[in-house]
């Protein structure tokens, strides 16, 4: 399947918003790990020690729609976490 790129950047509320969703959201993470089906993710910071800013998220999906859809429904999306986000096809270049 082909790979997609979610990026997530939180709104002024986002660490509040992040706490109260999180569990649902690692849920839907591992549910897709399970599955083999990410290929890395992780929250962004502006500094190592500072709290998480946003996410990026490299996972496969049928189609750009599917990613969407998929993305549309995360936790941290429903609820608010993240001010802006956008999802993209991605092509892995490195490692080779």
């Amino acid at each position: 399947m082909p790979l997609f790129v979610f990026i997530g950047n939180d709104g002024p509320d986002g660490l509040a918003r992040r706490e109260q969703y999180r569990a649902a959201h690692v849920a839907q993470l591992d549910k897709l790990d399970t599955e083999g089906r990410i290929a890395f993710a992780g929250p962004i910071r502006n500094d190592p020690n500072d709290a998480s800013v946003g996410a990026v998220i490299v996972f496969d999906a049928e189609t750009l729609a599917d990613a969407r859809e998929l993305m549309a429904h995360d936790p941290y999306v429903v609820g608010g976490v993240f001010a802006s986000y956008s999802v993209h096809p991605f092509r892995q270049a490195y490692p080779k």
